[in-house]
């Protein structure tokens, strides 16, 4: 059963990543630089990505790099004084 929603943003792949010298992880998110990682965070997201299919990986990476909106937050409202 899919778990993730029709409209899934992440559905179409956005984030990527890199390994780079010394361990380090490059996050990119459409092809832009989001977040390196390294040390042991860098091997968490490598034990945590490896076993995760395709959307759960681009969750991972959405979680990892905050670049993301869950869907969660509230719009500002407007407040007195505010034109």
């Amino acid at each position: 059963m899919n778990q993730f929603k029709k409209g899934d943003p992440l559905s179409h792949e956005p984030f990527s990543y890199e390994q780079i010298k010394d361990g380090q992880i490059q996050i990119f998110y459409s092809g832009r630089l989001a977040k390196t990682i390294k040390g042991k965070e860098a091997e968490r997201f490598l034990f945590k990505i490896s076993g995760a299919g395709d959307l759960d990986s681009q969750h991972i990476m959405a979680k990892i790099t905050g670049k993301f909106k869950f869907g969660n937050e509230r719009d500002r409202r407007p407040h007195k004084g505010d034109e």
